[in-house]
């Protein structure tokens, strides 16, 4: 008996479980929470389904800020961040996969390392930098220093997806024309496909969640994103958790909608990725 509950399949079983109760649950009681009355919620013993459905709290969300506004603040931040990113990232994969430059892998270890900086040790020189450039309170304030910050995750992974590829298509391209950055757009992109959505996902999610920068470099309420925008919620001696959970499952839909319908790319370009680099 002993031997069969601490077999190989039931340990894995039991931590794929641990795995998925550790992502679903925080998710699955935010739900429940958004769908409950204040009342309720101060309610002992906690009650864990809602008594009384209410969708109130989503409506309070948009009511009691602009929750809206946060919306298209975070999708323009997040889309024009990861537009940027993903031709900086391209360009510079297929330099490395492709040209035969002097310490590659140096480059690439110096790539690794730069992401290992934690992100508040570089909060005060990106706000100095901002505020030098007169960026401060707009969109660049942030669609820059995101695009910084998913370039070097971007950049390994569509490495990976580069080198998979002949030259040899490449080569035939410009033999019928095209320049080097023509057969990178033209040929190599699109047969780097999974590669794409993966590291573009990557990017997108990254400046979606991210808060310090919000809310350091963006202090003007018009530019304000969705992490920033759920803080102002609360008031001094008030913390409406419906409201609050039901304007963060607004803020999560976008983003599992996004995971859902590219599921298959994100996870075989992770894997292509991995087997191919």
């Amino acid at each position: 008996m002993t031997q069969t509950l601490f077999s190989g399949k039931s340990l894995r079983l039991m931590a794929a479980a641990m795995v998925v109760i550790n992502g679903f649950f925080p998710a699955v009681w935010i739900l429940l929470t958004s769908l409950k009355t204040q009342t309720e919620l101060a309610q002992k013993p906690i009650t864990y389904w809602p008594h009384h459905l209410t969708l109130a709290n989503y409506v309070r969300a948009f009511s009691d800020q602009p929750l809206g506004s946060y919306l298209i603040n975070s999708l323009v931040v997040a889309g024009l961040s990861t537009l940027v990113t993903m031709v900086i990232a391209a360009t510079a994969a297929y330099a490395i996969a492709r040209l035969r430059i002097k310490y590659r892998q140096v480059i690439l270890t110096l790539i690794i390392a730069s992401s290992m900086f934690p992100l508040v040790t570089l909060l005060v020189p990106i706000f100095q930098i901002m505020r030098g450039l007169h960026l401060l309170n707009s969109y660049w304030a942030l669609v820059l220093p995101y695009t910084v910050l998913s370039l070097p995750v971007c950049t390994l992974v569509l490495v990976g997806f580069f080198q998979s590829i002949p030259p040899d298509l490449e080569n035939a391209a410009m033999i019928d024309g095209c320049s080097r950055l023509g057969a990178l757009w033209r040929v190599v992109i699109p047969l780097s496909a999974p590669g794409i959505f993966t590291a573009s996902i990557l990017a997108f999610v990254n400046a979606w969640d991210e808060f310090l920068l919000a809310l350091s470099l963006n202090s003007a309420r018009a530019y304000r994103t969705v992490p920033v925008g759920i803080t102002l919620y609360q008031g001094e001696f008030d913390f409406p958790w419906p409201v609050i959970s039901a304007a963060l499952i607004v803020a999560i839909v976008p983003i599992a909608v996004l995971i859902a319908v590219f599921q298959e790319r994100v996870v075989g370009g992770l894997t292509q990725g991995g087997l191919k680099g």
